[in-house]
């Protein structure tokens, strides 16, 4: 039989794995791998599909890719380059008008938003259509990828009431008759415009030119979507986007705005970015975990081969020799237990799939490469970042410990490479996360923590060294002297469990904000009805009307039309801003506002809300058009309301809540500086279904009000709402299995040292109650201990996420610390029972032989 040195390097390693396995040795490393980079992929898998998935769906509400709206026909050239490249195009031109039905004396006009679409129209998202009036105001209808036919229009069920018509009734837009064929339920991409508002008559482009409506002058916005037709070819919507844009700045072309989702809808781009945000924390946070149960099984490794290692040193294997041993063991268990944790996330997503297949109604793109390669390579970075080092220090065991069965201390190199492991994690959350700043506050939060953690750990173990004899209890004692006896060991297992708490807690803490702060931007009760133009003496009768028909504190707002001419006695002019959105906003007039007390869904983030001082004119600014007009506390802001100057000084910003669609103002003026100025009213207020009526009563009764219907809007965006949701809602449930399951691997770290310590004191003469009992008290207070920093760690990182990435209010709750021990001596005490309860059942002498 060969030795040692003379077996082959690679052979010999193979033989090692092979004997380990049996013995059981790997299979602790393995199963932890497993479950690290198996959470890790199955998570990963979800993410790439749901976040595809959702940001899909949520181009319908453009019902594009890309979207074009002009002022004018588009240039034949930007469509050719669009052709060339490969994309998809649909057209519509929308402008308002009279619908009229009826003849004579009995004829009955209403204004309508005329839509004029082309074949193909939409391209992302589905028309919902059908003949039933009741079933059209409900958004219940029929999918369909078809457009009116020439000579038929498709309108909103409120027109029919208006005009006094039916479903297979005419209608008249300009100089053309239509025979109204369906009724629209659904349409993706109407848009919070106030141009989309009035009742929609959809017909189709061809029978355009018949109508006469298109004239000099006329108001008219045209629009051409712009797709790619499959999920491959979106790298060519991004460089049509910057081609067109480059075309439109060199010509310095007018009245031509270029939409994504991540310039058009204000509501749906937070609402995905929130999304975004969590589902890459879910990542980072299973990567915590990951790291915690790999350290744990290599440092568990590595203390059961100090023996095996010193006899081969025996042998005459050198230091490198054994080092590549350990190494390619390791790669092996590497590859394999990734290997296996990708196919068995595979199968976890496609159960999470299967669970809520039914609530999802999309079908979700197919599955991608890349989460499994990152599943394979996150699991040879957790094994070079935390594993190393323990190897490094088997390469460092002494010859002689076969006899003295003394440990040398680590070396310098092998502590160096724990820096490595921190540098590995730091970049494995980078990558998990996609946003470095996300990365950065959560892997500073949980390496500051580790680093507090460590130092609780041990003052509570000096703490508890006083109190040995505080309790007169043989059970007690040997809790305390057993935490005593293995401090450094005891020190890790607080600050491995407490992280793992922290990572669970933080995420059912920010889970259920998040939930909190986006159901509460859209509501079931939001507002899906605007009263506009109402006149200063028809205010109480509306405000009446309202209250009779039970409609919950609705609030008029003075709405005043003014444009801003100056900004700190400077005169705005077509050279003051390079930046197009901040070009359009000073072209336009501004809808400005006046209130005494700050609306409701309003937040003052610099600044202070003003006091309505007579002779003072003081302005509160939304933070993101000051940002685009480079505005800051203490401008002046020089607003024209039809011939009247107000000088107004911006006092304070404010961050408003673009889904929760109430009435929002980018500029509000104290009252006093606008009490002679010209003033309209509007509301915005939720119409109970059985209140429908209300609308026609108050178009009949003020022929100048506008009752705008966006209730259709409202759905749109909380269907996509609940599909985040409920991703939202499984992936943390998913997290939160893998995480206790990474727990229960951490807490068996010291299985092996607590056996031997359990069979001495057995021999030594200790009862097995005793000992039952030493162990709960031991396990309950490292448990309580790491509960109890993990809930102080979370409500931190909780804040600092919160604050600066999720954006929204944050509250501490006591239950968070009660929690944290509780959880944190329940996970303790039952992970240690399960490591332990085959020990006190033996007899002594079977455990110290197997130890």
């Amino acid at each position: 039989m060969s030795t040692p040195m003379r077996t082959p390097i690679l052979a010999q390693s193979l033989r090692m794995t092979a004997r380990d396995w049996r013995a059981g040795e790997l299979r602790f490393l393995l199963i932890a791998l497993i479950v690290a980079v198996s959470a890790l992929s199955a998570v990963g898998f979800f993410i790439d599909r749901m976040r595809a998935g959702l940001e899909r769906d949520a181009h319908q509400l453009l019902g594009a890719d890309l979207l074009i709206n002009a002022d004018s026909p588009l240039l034949p050239a930007w469509r050719a380059e669009a052709l060339r490249r490969g994309l998809v195009l649909a057209d519509t031109v929308t402008f308002p008008s009279m619908a009229q039905a009826g003849e004579g004396e009995q004829s009955v006009a209403q204004l309508a938003s005329i839509k004029a679409v082309s074949p193909g129209y939409p391209l992302r998202g589905q028309l919902k259509i059908t003949t039933d009036a009741s079933q059209a105001t409900s958004a219940l209808g029929v999918k369909t990828d078809a457009t009116p036919a020439s000579g038929t229009v498709w309108v909103d069920p409120n027109i029919l009431t208006a005009l006094k018509s039916r479903v297979g009734g005419t209608i008249k837009v300009g100089d053309k008759d239509f025979t109204i064929t369906q009724l629209i339920a659904s349409e993706p991409d109407r848009g919070a415009s106030f141009a989309n508002f009035a009742p929609r008559v959809m017909l189709s482009t061809a029978d355009l030119a018949a109508t006469g409506l298109i004239d000099n002058g006329s108001r008219v916005t045209y629009r051409l979507q712009v797709a790619a037709p499959t999920s491959r070819a979106l790298p060519a919507v991004a460089a049509y986007e910057a081609w067109l844009k480059e075309r439109i700045e060199a010509g310095a072309i007018k009245g031509v705005r270029v939409e994504s989702l991540e310039n058009g809808r204000p509501e749906m781009r937070a609402t995905l970015e929130r999304a975004d945000r969590f589902l890459s924390l879910v990542g980072l946070l299973s990567a915590m975990l990951a790291a915690v149960a790999v350290a744990m099984a290599a440092r568990r490794f590595m203390l059961r081969h100090l023996d095996a290692c010193a006899m081969l040193r025996c042998l005459g294997l050198t230091q490198n020799q054994v080092t590549v041993l350990y190494l390619t063991e390791f790669a092996l268990v590497g590859l394999v237990g990734s290997a296996l944790g990708v196919l068995v996330g595979l199968g976890g997503h496609l159960v999470l799939l299967e669970l809520i297949g039914k609530l999802i109604e999309t079908e979700l793109p197919p599955v991608s490469w890349m989460p499994a390669l990152q599943g394979v390579v996150t699991g040879m970075l957790l094994l070079v970042g935390f594993a190393l080092p323990p190897i490094l220090q088997l390469r460092n065991v002494p010859h002689n410990r076969v006899i003295r069965r003394e440990q040398a201390a680590p070396a310098p190199l092998a502590l160096a490479t724990y820096a490595l492991g921190v540098i590995v994690f730091a970049l494995l959350l980078l990558w998990q996360a996609g946003d470095l700043k996300l990365a950065l506050v959560t892997a500073g939060g949980f390496l500051g923590a580790f680093g507090v953690f460590a130092l609780a750990g041990w003052l509570g173990l000096l703490s508890l060294k006083r109190l040995r004899g505080a309790i007169d209890n043989q059970s007690w004692r040997f809790a305390v002297t057993s935490l005593q006896r293995r401090r450094g060991a005891t020190i890790v297992q607080v600050v491995s469990l407490a992280l793992g708490l922290m990572a669970l807690l933080l995420l059912t803490v920010v889970r259920g904000d998040l939930m909190a702060a986006w159901r509460s931007a859209t509501p079931p009760d939001a507002p899906n009805r605007f009263i506009i133009n109402i006149m200063p003496d028809q205010k109480a009768d509306v405000a009446r009307r309202l209250a009779a028909a039970k409609v919950a504190g609705p609030v008029l707002y003075p709405m005043i039309r003014g444009r801003l001419t100056a900004v700190n006695g400077v005169p705005i002019t077509g050279a003051t801003y390079e930046d197009e959105n901040a070009r359009r906003m000073s072209d336009r007039e501004f809808n400005l506002s006046t209130t005494t007390d700050l609306p409701p869904t309003n937040r003052i983030v610099a600044g202070t809300w003003y006091q309505d001082k007579p002779g003072v004119a003081e302005a509160s600014v939304e933070q993101g058009i000051a940002t685009t007009l480079r505005l800051k506390l203490g401008d002046v802001m020089r607003f024209d309301v039809g011939g009247t100057l107000v000088d107004a000084k911006v006092t304070s910003l404010r961050k408003l809540e673009w889904g929760s669609m109430r009435a929002n103002f980018f500029v509000i003026i104290n009252p006093s500086a606008m009490a002679n100025t010209s003033q309209t009213y509007m509301t915005a207020f939720h119409l109970p279904q059985n209140a429908s009526g209300l609308t026609n009563e108050l178009a009949r009764a003020y022929p100048n009000v506008s009752v705008i219907d966006v209730s259709g809007i409202i759905r749109q965006l909380q269907d996509v709402l609940d599909q985040v949701v409920t991703a939202v809602e499984f992936l943390f449930a998913f997290t939160l299995a893998s995480g206790v399951l990474v727990l229960y691997a951490a807490l068996m770290g010291s299985q092996d040292e607590r056996t031997r310590e359990s069979g001495l004191l057995r021999a030594l003469g200790a009862t097995r109650r005793q000992l039952a009992r030493a162990q709960w008290i031991e396990f309950s207070l490292v448990g309580a201990l790491a509960g109890l920093l993990a809930a102080s760690g979370a409500a931190a990182l909780g804040w600092a996420l919160a604050t600066y990435q999720f954006k929204f209010e944050w509250t501490f709750s006591p239950t968070v610390w009660l929690a944290g021990v509780v959880v944190g001596a329940a996970c303790a005490v039952i992970g240690g029972w399960l490591g332990l309860r085959h020990v006190l059942s033996q007899p002594p002498l079977q455990t110290l032989r197997e130890a």
